[in-house]
């Protein structure tokens, strides 16, 4: 089993970090950190450079995470996904046999999440697993 954490350097992506390293660490488990990069557009050049340039942004982001990771003594894995970030932790929960899948939240209303398909709001009424969804916070709300 793991622990799969959506991760994208937001102050609540950060909090959750923070919470996954500690379930990662009573649990026992991997940490599996998941960013989804999916491209706007469909095909075309400008949409490759574009899907280059944010796996790279992932990459880069998901590098502190492995480093907060590795400092708590916890395993990681790292995943840049073509996918929306809801399908991407879905599909590494799934392959990873997760226990839970951890993500942020920028502390948006439940009404706006609902409207614009928050990634949290998105896992909670699909995820087979259970979904924790970490507040960013009095100093980032």
């Amino acid at each position: 089993m793991s622990v799969v954490l959506g991760y994208d350097e937001s102050p609540g992506a950060e909090r959750a970090l923070q919470v996954a390293l500690e379930v990662a660490t009573a649990f026992g488990e991997p940490l599996v950190l998941v960013y989804g990069a999916a491209a706007p557009g469909p095909t075309g050049e400008e949409s490759r450079a574009h899907r280059e340039a944010v796996r790279q942004a992932g990459r880069n982001a998901l590098a502190h995470a492995v480093e907060a990771a590795d400092a708590a003594g916890v395993p990681s894995t790292v995943e840049v996904a073509d996918e929306k970030p809801a399908q991407a932790l879905l599909e590494a929960a799934e392959r990873h046999r997760a226990r839970v899948i951890i993500v942020g939240s920028w502390g948006d209303s439940p009404m706006r999440g609902a409207l614009l398909g928050s990634t949290p709001h998105k896992l909670l009424h699909l995820s087979p697993i259970p979904v924790l969804c970490v507040p960013t916070g009095p100093e980032g709300a």
